[in-house]
């Protein structure tokens, strides 16, 4: 068993994140990572401070399923993503991703219904109409010159669908939108993100408070009467489950729409595979988010506990950062990893994270994902980029990977 490197020269080690060279794939440094140190360090270009990466399937799936890691971001070795200054990081209240059990079991089985698989299949009609409302509004728009995908689908649909279920006021997405920008993106100011925040959590605040007394049929006001009837949380808990729900409920579904767009476009044979048995719709989309795995740090830790992770040990108040990408191209998992295969069974796949945090509501983005794309492809069947691949704008900025805009034409 190998030391920690705590007498490494820090300054030497490689920071992180690291560029994409490729939109369809993560930083090529990952490879060599997983092949020859899947337990390595690298330095935290937001602060400088030195991190873990694990960058293989079964150690990733090793170290989220440790009960010695926790995910409380107030833990001073924890690998901040974007800077955060101590004093108000200490004073805000963790949110649902940052609990460890027994805090975050207890509101992860208060949101759980929410998102069971008879509720996705309840909701599928609704989500259907809305994007197909949306497709009759940039087929209309089509008409005078390419359209944005992202502004006219990827971005609407989510926050359409989200809104509805939450029961927050579409005419509201503008600012919450805005608000999701700054506060995960990594070139924004500490003054405006935290102005985001705090606007942010103005708004939701408020938001419960009116369903507290006039509740609706939506998830909030299901929230509200759970509390209600069996206490287990607070007023605030209730405001920051529904403002994370708010803003990863659009966000990353937003980005995953455009991007598994832009796929498809750029792999005609795969896109005819779809279209000609749409069967492998399902498997496609599990596909695109592994191939993308658009929060690639997500799942960041800090060890409880010395632990002994790939021949190295991890000492107690370490900062860890499984990567998602890296384990989704894991070639031993997904062979050939960096090649686009609707057919491919690829269920295994970590984007969704792995162990008590895994993404809460997965079963939602799927669904979302899969009528989309099906319904785009079907009733826009010349769907085609009007700029090539290689000028569009991709999120080199944020925590969650994404495009800025993707225009389209046929």
């Amino acid at each position: 068993m190998t030391a920690p490197a705590e007498a490494a020269n820090e300054d030497a080690l490689p920071e992180f994140p690291m560029p994409r060279a490729c939109p369809f794939s993560p930083p090529a440094a990952y490879t060599g990572l997983r092949e020859t140190e899947p337990v390595s360090r690298a330095r935290l270009k937001v602060d400088g401070k030195p991190t873990w990466l694990v960058t293989r399937h079964d150690l990733y799936k090793k170290v989220l399923g440790d009960s010695r890691v926790s995910a409380n971001l107030k833990l001073p070795g924890y690998p901040l993503q974007v800077p955060v200054p101590q004093e108000t990081l200490q004073s805000v209240p963790l949110t649902f991703l940052s609990m460890d059990p027994p805090d975050h079991t207890v509101q992860r089985r208060m949101l759980a219904p929410e998102f069971s698989v008879r509720r996705m299949r309840e909701l599928r009609e609704r989500v259907q109409q809305i994007v197909d409302q949306q497709i009759d509004d940039m087929l209309a728009k089509g008409c005078d010159g390419p359209v944005d995908l992202v502004t006219a689908l990827a971005l609407p649909v989510p926050s359409l669908v989200i809104c509805e279920l939450l029961g927050v006021p579409y005419d509201d997405h503008a600012r919450f939108e805005q608000w999701a920008w700054a506060i995960m993106n990594h070139e924004v100011s500490d003054e405006d993100r935290g102005l985001a925040h705090y606007e942010l959590d103005r708004y939701v605040d408020g938001l419960v408070t009116a369903k507290e007394s006039e509740p609706g049929d939506d998830m909030i006001s299901r929230l509200i009467a759970f509390n209600r009837e069996t206490p287990a949380v607070e007023h605030s808990d209730i405001v920051s489950m529904s403002k994370l729900m708010l803003v990863t409920g659009h966000e990353t579904t937003a980005n995953m729409i455009a991007l598994g767009v832009l796929a498809l476009l750029e792999h005609p044979g795969q896109l005819a595979a779809v279209r000609e048995e749409p069967e492998l719709m399902p498997r496609a989309v599990e596909e695109l988010l592994r191939l993308f795995s658009i929060s690639d740090a997500g799942t960041a830790r800090v060890a409880m506990e010395d632990i002994e992770l790939g021949g190295v040990t991890i000492r107690a108040g370490d900062g860890i950062l499984p990567l998602n990408n890296a384990a989704n191209h894991d070639e031993s998992v997904f062979p050939d990893a960096d090649r686009l295969d609707v057919r491919r069974e690829a269920r295994s796949h970590v984007a969704f994270g792995y162990g008590v945090h895994q993404c809460v509501g997965q079963n939602l983005a799927r669904m979302e994902l899969d009528v989309v794309y099906s319904t785009l492809l079907r009733r826009i069947p010349t769907l085609r980029l009007a700029t090539p691949a290689e000028e569009l704008r991709f999120k080199d900025d944020a925590i969650v990977w994404g495009l800025y805009e993707l225009p389209v034409t046929w």
